[in-house]
Formats: structure tokens, sequence, C-alpha cells
């Protein structure tokens, strides 16, 4: 089953991905990919999709999509170096699989991120992505 990034929440002082719910009265239900367990963000929270998620690019931005299909090729599918590894290790692992980023303006700290990330989605959800073609598929369906 594909993943929808446009439904995987990243919440601002909280670890982990959270998938989206529902929209309550007072924020949005989310649930933790690695637990499971709901929780309500309030308006104040700072939730961003994956989806909307760039990272700086010689060329412009790159879309977090692609940076996980560049790094999942680049490590045959394999998990990615934890974000507690020598940072040698993950610098070394961006210069092969996204040669291409802006290194004054996507630091250490980014890349951190990003393969946290990339391990929780291989771990709990997949690492296929839904596409504009696949939503646009399902709404002529509907």
């Amino acid at each position: 089953m594909k993943t929808d990034l446009a439904k995987v929440l990243s919440v601002s002082g909280y670890s982990g991905l959270y998938l989206y719910v529902n929209q309550a009265r007072n924020g949005v239900i989310a649930e933790s990919l690695t637990d499971g367990k709901r929780s309500l963000f309030g308006m104040s929270a700072r939730i961003s999709t994956l989806e909307d998620i760039s990272i700086y690019a010689g060329d412009g931005e790159l879309k977090l999509s692609e940076v996980f299909g560049k790094l999942r090729e680049k490590l045959g599918g394999e998990a990615a170096p934890s974000s507690k590894s020598d940072p040698k290790q993950i610098k070394a692992l961006f210069d092969e699989a996204v040669p291409d980023y802006d290194a004054d303006r996507f630091h250490l700290s980014h890349m951190k991120k990003v393969v946290d990330w990339y391990n929780c989605l291989r771990e709990h959800a997949s690492l296929d992505f839904v596409t504009d073609e696949d939503r646009e598929k399902e709404a002529e369906e509907k």
C-alpha cells in the first residue's frame, strides 16, 4: 500500500511522524506512526505535511518524496544510518544520493531529520508514495 505524504505529519516540538486522522473543533487528530497512539494537536501547533517539505538543491528545490526515492535507490531499500551516527557518515550518504543539494542551506541537522523520517516510513509505512496521478485517478473513481 502506498504512503500518502500529504497525510503524514511532522509536528514541531514532537519527535516522530504522525498520520492525519481527522479535523477536530480545536485542532487536528493524528496517530503516531511508531506506536499508534492518537493525539490532539491544537491550533497553535506547527504542523507540516511531508508532501509540503522540500530541500534546497542547486537548481531550486527538491521534493522530499524525490529525496526519499534517491535515498532508497542508494541504500537498496535498507535502513539509513541513524541520526545519532557519525555526522560524516550521514553527510557522505547525502553527498552520494543527492549530490546537488545546497550545502549552504541544507545543514546536517536537516539531514538527520530526513534520515529519521526515512527510517520511520521504511519501518512503519511504505517508501512507495501516492502520486498526483494516483490522486486524480481516485477522484475520478468517486
